[in-house]
C-alpha cells in the first residue's frame, strides 16, 4: 500500500506556494524548487518520490516498482486538458473509486443528467481483471442519459469503458458527443488522507471545442458533489471486501471485480475486511 503512486495536488496550485496536505495519516508538503521541479517532504523534512502527470503532483510513501500508470489520450493533440480541483470528502478512498465505477445510480442520483427514470435498466456488460496489465477492465457499458456531457444537446445512448489502473484511481472512456468514433475522457485521482477521508482530483481529457472552461470544470463539479452526500452517508465508511457483508446485483460486476482484485493484491487500507 505504502509503494502506491497517490495525487497530492494540482501542478497550477504550487506557483510561489507551498502546500500541506496529508498521505495516509502522514502530514507531508508540496513545493516547487527554485529550478521549478515538484518536490514533496515528509515530517522531518524525508523527500518523497515526485512525479509529475496529467497536472498533478504524484508521491508515495514508500518506493513505487513501477511508473506511473499510462493515459496514452493525456498525449492526443486537439484534446482539452481540464484540471477540475479538488473535493473532500468523508469516506473510505476506495469507496470514492467504488462510486465512480457504479452505472445504477445515475437516474438516482444525477436525475436529468446521466439518467433518468424510466431508464434505469443496467444492460449487460463485459468485466474483466486483465492480468498483464494487472488492471480491472468493465466494457460494453451502455446507458441512456439526458445529457452526457457539457456539449451533448440532448439525451443520447452513451456507451462506457471503465478502467482500474491502481487502487485509488479509475479512468472513464465515454462517448464523445462532438466526435462519436472518439472517446472523452474522465478520471477519478483519490488521494487517501486517512482511512475515511480522502481528497478528489477529477481530471479530463476532452475533445470539445465550443464549451467554456468554466462549463467544462462546473459541469463536472455539479456531477460529483450530487455523489458526495452518498458517499459520506455509506454504511459502513469502509470498504467491505468480504462478499458476504454486502449484496451485489447485476449491476454490481464492476465493484465485485474491483474488491476482488483489491484482496487479491492485499490492499487494505480504507476496507473494511469483516463484518462488525
Amino acid at each position: 500500500m505504502l509503494d502506491q503512486w497517490y495525487p497530492v495536488g494540482l501542478l497550477s496550485q504550487l506557483r510561489g506556494k507551498a502546500y500541506k496536505t496529508a498521505l495516509m495519516g502522514e502530514p507531508i508538503e508540496v513545493s516547487l524548487d527554485t529550478d521549478g521541479n515538484a518536490t514533496v517532504t515528509a515530517h522531518g523534512g524525508r523527500a518523497l518520490p515526485v512525479c509529475v502527470r496529467y497536472g498533478h503532483v504524484w508521491s508515495s510513501l514508500g518506493r513505487p516498482e513501477k511508473a506511473l500508470f499510462s493515459i496514452p489520450e493525456a498525449d492526443q493533440p486537439g484534446r482539452r486538458f481540464v484540471d477540475v480541483g479538488v473535493v473532500r470528502v468523508r469516506c473510505s478512498p476506495l469507496r470514492a473509486v467504488e462510486n465512480f465505477l457504479d452505472i445504477a445510480h445515475f437516474p438516482f442520483v444525477h436525475t436529468d443528467i446521466l439518467g433518468a427514470e424510466p431508464h434505469t435498466e443496467v444492460q449487460d456488460y463485459k468485466v474483466e481483471i486483465r492480468d498483464i496489465e494487472n488492471e480491472v477492465w468493465a466494457t460494453q457499458v451502455k446507458f441512456y442519459q439526458p445529457q452526457a456531457a457539457k456539449s451533448a444537446s440532448g439525451g443520447i445512448t452513451t456507451e462506457y469503458m471503465y478502467r482500474v489502473p491502481a487502487p485509488t484511481c479509475s479512468v472513464l472512456y465515454k462517448t464523445c458527443p462532438p466526435r462519436p468514433s472518439e472517446w472523452d475522457v474522465i478520471t477519478l485521482f483519490v488521494q487517501p488522507l486517512a482511512e475515511d477521508l480522502c481528497d478528489v482530483w477529477p481530471w479530463m481529457a476532452l475533445l470539445d471545442d465550443e464549451t467554456s472552461m468554466t462549463d467544462l470544470i462546473h459541469f463536472q463539479q455539479t456531477i460529483f458533489l450530487q455523489d458526495r452526500s452518498i458517499l459520506e452517508n455509506q454504511i459502513p465508511r469502509l470498504l467491505p471486501l468480504d462478499p458476504g457483508m454486502e449484496i451485489p446485483t447485476r449491476a454490481d460486476l464492476t465493484s465485485v471485480a474491483y474488491r476482488r482484485w483489491l484482496k487479491r493484491h492485499n490492499y487494505t487500507y480504507g476496507a473494511q475486511l469483516v463484518a462488525q
